[in-house]
């Protein structure tokens, strides 16, 4: 009976590090059409009209990479003349400081005080100093828009930090994944 509830326990805990891990904040908006049931085509106003999206070029030829490949393997085909679906993708690339604190106790061994005063003195400090963390607040937006009544079907942003440039590329395309995902699972819904 322990060892179910001690596994169910674990079990909570690690969904709750896994969910932790992976921040990546989705959300809707513009949305002045209702979906189609159905889409067979699509385009990226980006590639077809040479705008970068993003600050640096090979960054934005992976996001146009990763959408163009997430449609097609959902069955859509990529078409210039005449697509059900444009697609226009920019992002937001802020970079911001935080001051990380410490939590700061005077009464460090309290229920466990010692009276002696060279043991334990509550005047000396024994916390870390406050640091400073750089990270950057990234924006992958993605427009959806009706080619015929040049209105938007919906506005998609992930949101997400960076705090290394060294795994930039791999955020920015897990975002860009997770809101093309939300897009298709939206499209589903109406299909059932």
């Amino acid at each position: 009976m322990l060892k179910g509830k001690f596994s169910i326990g674990w079990t909570i805990f690690l969904m709750v590090v896994i969910q932790s891990c992976s921040s990546i904040e989705i959300f809707k908006e513009n949305t002045e059409l209702p979906l189609s049931a159905k889409y067979n085509s699509f385009v990226i106003v980006n590639a077809e009209m040479n705008m970068n999206g993003f600050s640096a070029q090979f960054l934005d030829a992976k996001v146009q990479d990763k959408i163009r490949e997430s449609f097609e393997s959902q069955g859509l085909t990529y078409d210039r003349v005449k697509p059900d679906l444009v697609i226009r993708y920019a992002s937001n690339e802020d970079l911001r400081q935080r001051e990380i604190n410490s939590f700061n106790n005077p009464y460090q061994f309290w229920g466990m005080r010692v009276w002696d005063p060279w043991m334990f003195n509550p005047y000396l400090p024994y916390d870390d100093p406050p640091r400073t963390d750089n990270y950057e607040l990234l924006q992958v937006i993605v427009d959806f828009i009706d080619p015929e009544k040049d209105k938007f079907l919906m506005t998609l942003t992930g949101v997400t930090e960076v705090n290394s440039p060294k795994y930039k590329e791999k955020k920015v395309l897990k975002t860009t994944e997770k809101v093309v995902e939300r897009f298709i699972s939206e499209i589903d819904f109406l299909e059932n």
